[in-house]
């Protein structure tokens, strides 16, 4: 898929601006409709302005999601620039987030987390089959496509994401607590960094808490870099052993030994029936209000302590990338470091 960027005078003239739906570090998100047709698209439209020294970062977005065609990864659909903009026409979701959703759902089973987590296997195996890393794998990046109940998730923001040409990769960047150990340690790394997310996200999904968390060490890191989860009890003891094994091969800490997403995908866990039917949703969305509350001074906070880890390790946040605004711009908005689930 090849998209040019379509120079412009004024985005106007292409769509009409309904409302704004978001904004981030450098840029707003509002919803469009294509002139001449009832088409919708959430329009990202960047300020050159803010671009400066930046530009690689929005650069290897486009080049990246120029290659990616895949059901469940939000699409772009076109690229225009004026003057003082560049604007990227995304595919609109208006499913909502996950936590959201799980929250409305009347039921919500083992089941139904192995059937989310698949799909996002599948969209990710996709993406590393083109030698592209997500790198930043969290649960406010999947997204609904439609409000139904029916609807197919979506994996949303390539703004980390990296196209591994042969070479391992060597920036740090991500979000705290879903960062794999190689990464926190400077080492070289690669797809592998993607599962260990989705294990993070997997767990979460299946109590409403964080795997990795202590009171005694409120930056995370060094339980991360351990490995160091338990499953708790009594969030876990009506979780069938298949998902746990599941977690265990994704949350493994050697990256050498970890499971590759097509491994995932053969987990019975996935392709079978190992996952249990059981409702679980009172304790799932108790914890995930507890442990995931939106506070600003809790993203201030995962962001700078991720920051200060690098640095104790010697090296700048500067890397692969021309800027490292990423780490900032990309931080959890809930997570409540060293908080444990009050039981």
């Amino acid at each position: 898929m090849l998209l040019l960027k379509k120079q412009t005078e004024d985005i106007s003239s292409v769509y009409e601006i309904r409302e704004k739906l978001g904004s981030g570090a450098f840029s707003e998100v509002v919803l469009a409709q294509e002139r001449g047709s009832a088409h919708l698209v959430a329009l990202k439209c960047i300020p050159k302005k803010a671009l400066r020294g930046k530009e690689a970062l929005v650069e290897n977005e486009i080049a990246v999601l120029r290659r990616v065609s895949h059901p469940n990864i939000v699409a772009l659909e076109d690229v225009h620039e004026s003057p003082s903009h560049l604007y990227l026409a995304m595919e609109l979701v208006t499913g909502g987030e996950l936590f959201d959703r799980i929250m409305e759902r009347g039921s919500y089973t083992e089941k139904d987390a192995s059937h989310l987590v698949g799909q996002v296997l599948g969209a990710v195996s996709y993406l590393h089959s083109l030698g592209i890393v997500h790198r930043d794998l969290k649960p406010e990046n999947l997204l609904y496509a439609t409000p139904f109940e029916d609807s197919k998730i979506m994996v949303s923001d390539f703004g980390l994401s990296k196209i591994q040409a042969g070479n391992m990769l060597g920036t740090a960047c991500g979000t705290p607590g879903y960062v794999a150990p190689e990464l926190l340690e400077q080492k070289p790394y690669g797809k592998a960094v993607d599962v260990w997310a989705l294990g993070v996200i997997s767990y979460i999904l299946l109590c409403g808490y964080p795997p990795f968390y202590d009171e005694s060490d409120p930056e995370l890191f060094s339980q991360i870099l351990r490995a160091s989860y338990e499953f708790d009890s009594p969030f876990w003891d009506d979780i069938s052993e298949s998902a746990k094994d599941f977690i265990r091969h994704l949350l493994e800490r050697d990256p050498q030994k970890r499971f590759t997403c097509q491994q995932a995908l053969q987990h019975l866990w996935i392709s079978g029936d190992a996952a249990l039917d059981k409702d679980i949703l009172g304790s799932v969305s108790e914890q995930i209000q507890r442990n995931f509350a939106r506070t600003h001074w809790k993203r201030a906070f995962n962001a700078t302590s991720f920051l200060r880890h690098i640095r104790k390790l010697g090296q700048s946040p500067d890397g692969e990338e021309a800027t490292r605004p990423g780490m900032a711009r990309h931080s959890h908005p809930g997570l409540q470091t060293g908080q444990p689930p009050k039981w």
